[in-house]
């Protein structure tokens, strides 16, 4: 093939290398806009993950990127006049000059045309000068092949909130170094790292509304730096910061992070007498923020990854078409995975303030695991010695000794109510009542959940009414038979286990009359379609007149009378779960049942002192929390479930959700459960592991009250991560507590945790718990004796 790079950066060269070392009858040219010792920006980071996958691929180029990296395992985080230093982290760091350098020379030892000083404002027009067979588009962020083909690439742009500057210096750090000011503005951070043998990146970041108070925006080049100088002096050691950006004027050397994202990466350009394909590579086709350092990984990965499936072609006779199919396939996913972490570790710097009240340990351990992709046990193989006296801190901290506990077995006291570990049985709708009256179902289901291990066992939705449930089989408690069944439960959960049982009290609105959840999850009753016998639909209440499906029923505008009525069964409910003994109340305002369709703007279009502003949409929920909690007993705790993210435009957003349990704090609630979504079938989720957390994160840390992290938590590793990074007081573990009763128990064993009372078998079960643990131990040892290294996946 004749192949065309446009763009000398670490992709196109890389890529250019790996083609024409596969198959050196390539003809393979690399066009650039700049001279060869030409650079921009300071050091690059790779993980030490990265480096291997170089080694694979060229064995040559990485000895000598290699050689010339330096090598730090530490990481040093300074905040509010403390420092603490964790090891085990494998990074390196080169010169982005001297990597371009190595990959420019390995192209010209291997027969690559490196054309510079060449401005390439016509790709159409060079291709057809080449021939090009495939031009590989790796003309950086500021794409003009990308902008050209728009069309087809579909980018999407998203211009980040901080302003940053990359600056130099000739003081060397021993170890990656976060370093955080506060100024009387806000709080400006520096991420810094030694790339040679005498200098340093030293990145200056801070948010927008920081940057334009301090006047950053009115200074010329060299003011800017000197300010940065005075802020970040004591880290520095009398060096100066140094830019190489001279060639821009004033305040243009700070710049926002844009997050690019292409729809798709390939496209076919048709001559005048030829076709070839445009393929986007690098920061051209997507960008990472440079905090988890994978700008270059991802270049040099995308040129590993489509080079590799070029030479499978080669055996298995596949066309450059399906060649580029397959690469945008695979490639887009995981791309998609380092850029989901990204974003959640550009919003973490983005929002600093939000845990500028923790101490530096927990900051610290936030800021490490501040991706989702460094976990609790990732960092034990990194530091076991770190992460063991920072569990024994979090522990008493919590209230139990001072000793190396995992996080999601620490105690938290709430009000009255002592939850022994972390871990809550998540409200599950089982659909198995009959008449709003629970059965032996539900006995046998929540006791067995109560003995496995969870602190608090919450019961699914109950409704304070006939016309408040979700089906006909949904739970109420609404009379004292409903009630009398409800204590049956709760005696044997407190009896027979030292777990808390909660009641979760919730009114379906227009999402009720439904069918059983295996019949047709949100779907009406078949009545509604006139099949004859089915059972009767009821009617339903809603903020306002809109039915959540084309199929369900309009429900009816809620008048001040059926505000009153609704508000007084929810109370009575309330009374007879106090009388019944339940440790815990949550009132549901989420998933687009009826509290929620008046706090979402989707589904509460109403023109009275109920609707328009957030506060007034709030109003009736609040009054029925505030009814509420004026008779549950002051000693136990009230939640309320919130939909934090509608995921519709238009909708909620999380930015609302922190107003709105800031309202809800101030009217006595204890806890915000965190879930998101449901409130419409237009909803367009971003799932994933742990997915809801970072709205559990904002809500605990900008509103400062408890949250419980719900959604897509699935491991102890993923809970001790969540508990120990202060994203969230509780995890509520759903499916997997479907699947294993005993699922808290069972996590406790792969730990080896015995700490009591957070873990407490009943006493039947000890002769199972023995030789779980015994077994649990030997696999443990098995896996750690064939365990490669710790991986250092980059942050």
């Amino acid at each position: 093939m004749n192949i065309l790079c446009i763009g000398g950066g670490p992709a196109g060269l890389y890529f250019a290398l790996l083609m024409k070392q596969q198959n050196p009858a390539h003809r393979v040219t690399v066009v650039e806009r700049n001279r060869p010792y030409d650079t921009f920006g300071w050091g690059v980071v790779l993980s030490d993950q990265t480096l291997d996958k170089l080694r694979a691929a060229d064995a040559p180029s990485a000895q000598l990127i290699g050689d010339a990296f330096n090598h730090w395992d530490d990481i040093e985080v300074f905040f509010k006049g403390r420092s603490l230093r964790s090891t085990g982290h494998g990074f390196c760091g080169i010169g982005r000059k001297h990597l371009l350098n190595i990959l420019q020379d390995r192209c010209q030892a291997l027969g690559v045309d490196l054309v510079f000083e060449c401005d390439v404002t016509d790709d159409q027009a060079l291709a057809a000068q080449y021939q090009a067979d495939l031009v590989i588009a790796s003309d950086g962020l500021n794409s003009r092949i990308r902008s050209r083909y728009a069309a087809t690439f579909q980018p999407d742009i998203d211009t980040r909130r901080c302003r940053f500057v990359w600056l130099g210096t000739k003081k060397t750090f021993d170890a990656f170094t976060f370093a955080f000011e506060e100024t009387e503005h806000g709080w400006f951070q520096a991420h810094a790292y030694k790339f040679n043998a005498d200098t340093s990146t030293f990145i200056v970041e801070t948010p927008e509304s920081v940057w334009k108070a301090h006047g950053l925006d009115q200074m010329s080049q060299e003011e800017g730096v000197a300010f940065c100088e005075r802020l970040f002096a004591r880290y520095l050691d009398g060096q100066a910061l140094i830019s190489n950006a001279k060639h821009l004027r004033g305040s243009a050397i700070w710049i926002n992070f844009p997050r690019v994202i292409c729809q798709n990466w390939v496209h076919e350009v048709q001559g005048p007498d030829r076709r070839w394909p445009v393929v986007l590579m690098g920061d051209a086709a997507h960008t990472a923020h440079f905090s988890i350092g994978s700008g270059s990984k991802l270049a040099l990965e995308d040129a590993i990854d489509l080079a590799d499936t070029f030479a499978a072609a080669a055996d298995s006779g596949a066309s450059v078409t399906e060649v580029l199919q397959q690469y945008q396939a695979r490639r887009s996913v995981e791309v998609l995975k380092i850029q989901n972490a990204a974003r959640n570790s550009t919003e973490w710097f983005e929002n600093v303030s939000r845990y500028s009240g923790m101490e530096i340990e927990q900051f610290s351990y936030s800021l490490l695991t501040r991706s989702q992709r460094i976990s609790h046990d990732n960092l034990r193989l990194r530091d076991p010695q770190w992460i063991a006296g920072y569990e024994a801190w979090l522990a008493q901290r919590s209230g139990a000794p001072a000793q190396a506990v995992p996080p999601m077995f620490t105690p938290l006291q709430v009000r009255e109510a002592r939850l022994k570990n972390r871990i809550v049985v998540s409200p599950m709708a089982t659909y198995s009542a009959v008449d709003g009256l629970v059965q032996d179902f539900h006995l046998v289901h929540l006791g067995a959940r109560a003995l496995g291990g969870a602190a608090l066992v919450m019961v699914e939705m109950t409704s304070p009414s006939p016309d408040g449930r979700i089906t006909e089989g949904c739970p109420g408690l609404w009379t004292d038979a409903q009630a009398q069944a409800w204590r049956r439960i709760v005696d044997f959960v407190h009896g027979q286990s030292s777990a808390l049982i909660g009641v979760q009290l919730g009114h379906a609105g227009p999402k009720g009359s439904t069918q059983r959840g295996w019949e047709g999850t949100d779907e009406p009753l078949p009545s509604a379609s006139g099949a004859p016998d089915a059972a009767p639909n009821w009617p339903l209440l809603s903020a306002s007149p809109l039915p959540y499906g084309p199929q369900n029923q309009v429900p009816q505008a809620m008048t001040p009378a059926d505000m009153v009525r609704v508000r007084d069964e929810f109370v009575a409910a309330t009374r007879r779960a106090a009388a019944i003994g339940f440790d815990w109340l949550e009132l549901h305002a989420a998933h687009g049942y009826l509290l929620s369709a008046f706090i979402s703007p989707l589904t509460n279009q109403r023109q009275d002192a109920y609707g328009g502003s957030l506060e007034n949409r709030c109003r009736f929920p609040l009054e029925v929390f505030s009814a509420m909690r004026a008779v549950w007993p002051a000693e136990r705790p009230m939640s309320v479930r919130l939909s934090a993210h509608d995921w519709v435009d238009g909708g909620t957003t999380p930015d609302d959700a922190v107003a709105i349990a800031r309202l809800f704090k101030a009217a006595g609630c204890d806890l915000i459960d965190v879930s998101s979504g449901q409130t419409s079938r237009a909803a367009k989720p971003v799932y994933g592991r742990m997915y809801q957390t970072p709205f559990a994160d904002r809500i605990r840390n900008e509103a400062g009250i408890l949250t419980m992290a719900v959604g897509a938590i699935t491991d102890a590793d993923q809970a001790n991560s969540i508990i120990a990074a202060g994203r969230a007081d509780l995890c509520a573990v759903a499916r997997p507590h479907l699947a294993d009763p005993a699922w808290t128990l069972h996590q406790a064993a792969r730990q080896q945790c015995t700490v009591s009372p957070a873990v407490d078998w009943p006493r039947p079960y000890w002769s199972g718990r023995d030789q779980l643990y015994r077994e649990q131990l030997k696999q443990s040892q098995a896996e750690a004796a064939n365990r490669p290294p710790a991986p250092r996946e980059d942050h």
